[in-house]
């Protein structure tokens, strides 16, 4: 077997762009309707088209959340969504409710459809009935451990692909089917509209005590109990190679571009032996992220909860729009830097180090010593090697940005 498909997130079109140029083998986006993630930017419909163009003139795939857990009066805006996904060459539908399945099948048998981690497939039985319904792969429930995925694959036929989570967010509802926050904030996890109540504060409270609320971990945030860490499985990635899984699954339809480029970068890296990990590593905590653990991969979670907000190590502070014939660059500027900084470029090949010399406002002409209006465009000399989509980052110094 060949390695396994890396594939991306991407909630917007720069994102998609980002997620390519910098290895994935293939992408995984959302229309503004029945995806579990309703607050990325997602996806107008001319823009699924650009987006599917865009991939497979690359040769590469791309697949289209359809994984809410829907009520009747959503499943014809479902099918909608699905037909069209099926017009416009997308490569498979992911999906996660039985009902829909059924409809898909008899309605446009011609699309692919990979059943979602909400599913939470966690035995060959139910694997096998979902393959029996039409279902080509199923992302497995996040779960299972590496042995038991790895007899999971032994036990099904090979028409049948698997497909797992190697980095991300990670929910402490069991695969993330939660009522948290439907129930406290009236907008639910299971149509993608989470507001992450897990990660709030919170306080333990006997029934009948009449005692102030007592924090059950505490620090000067306060206490974060059933927030959980991030997955990352940099480190591991040939014992998961030699489960002989299909696809290995980056979490973050919420990011940005900086995120996407940076995770997706490392791991292709990793994947073909280009470095070292403990180097990758080093770089995937220049991203905003909570604690790294390994899930349930070898046993219980290092951080089942508590996970207590982000850190990072570099900032994303811009995006190369284009190159100028003088050397400089466009800069779409996404934090404060200044003159003098010691920045680095971002690049499908390398990271290359730099040292700002001036900075340029393109709406003034104005040579100034900082920048700190967000969205706002200036002209930065760069150095070989730079060129359009290439992602700029500097010292860290806040935290704001994923």
């Amino acid at each position: 077997m060949g390695l396994p498909e890396l594939l991306a997130p991407a909630g917007g079109l720069r994102q998609l762009r980002a997620a390519l140029r910098f290895g994935a083998d293939a992408v995984y986006v959302g229309l503004r309707f029945g995806s579990l993630r309703a607050r990325a930017v997602n996806l107008t419909p001319d823009e699924l088209a650009e987006a599917v163009r865009f991939t497979h003139a690359l040769g590469k795939k791309l697949y289209l959340a359809l994984n809410i857990l829907p009520f009747d009066g959503q499943m014809g805006e479902m099918l909608q969504a699905a037909r069209l996904a099926l017009e416009l060459g997308v490569d498979a539908a992911i999906v996660a409710d039985a009902g829909l399945v059924a409809l898909l099948r008899a309605e446009l048998p011609e699309l692919t459809l990979h059943l979602s981690t909400q599913a939470n497939t966690l035995n060959t039985h139910a694997a096998r009935f979902w393959h029996a319904q039409g279902i080509s792969r199923i992302i497995v429930a996040r779960e299972l451990s590496l042995a038991q995925i790895t007899a999971m694959r032994q036990a099904l036929p090979d028409t049948l692909e698997l497909e797992a989570f190697v980095h991300g967010a990670m929910c402490v509802s069991y695969s993330g089917r939660c009522l948290l926050s439907a129930a406290l904030a009236h907008r639910s996890a299971n149509r993608g509209d989470c507001a992450q109540p897990c990660r709030w504060n919170y306080t333990l409270v006997e029934e009948g005590d009449k005692r102030a609320p007592l924090p059950i971990v505490e620090d000067e945030r306060g206490a974060a109990v059933l927030s959980a860490g991030d997955l990352c499985m940099i480190e591991h990635l040939p014992a998961l190679c030699a489960a002989r899984l299909t696809g290995f699954k980056i979490e973050g339809r919420m990011k940005s571009e900086y995120y996407v480029a940076t995770v997706v970068g490392a791991y292709r890296r990793a994947l073909d032996g280009a470095a070292s990990p403990q180097s990758l590593r080093a770089e995937l905590d220049k991203v905003s992220h909570r604690a790294y653990d390994t899930g349930f991969y070898f046993g219980a979670p290092e951080q089942p909860g508590g996970a207590e907000g982000y850190s990072q190590d570099a900032e994303y502070v811009g995006y190369v729009l284009e190159l100028l014939p003088d050397g400089w660059g466009r800069i779409e500027v996404r934090n404060r830097f200044f003159v003098g900084d010691e920045l680095e470029a971002l690049t499908p090949r390398s990271i290359v180090s730099f040292s700002v010399s001036q900075i340029r406002l393109e709406e003034t002409g104005e040579l100034v010593s900082v920048i700190n209006r967000p969205l706002a465009v200036v002209h930065v000399p760069l150095p070989q090697g730079v060129e359009a989509d290439d992602l700029l980052r500097g010292p860290c110094r806040n935290h704001n940005n994923l």
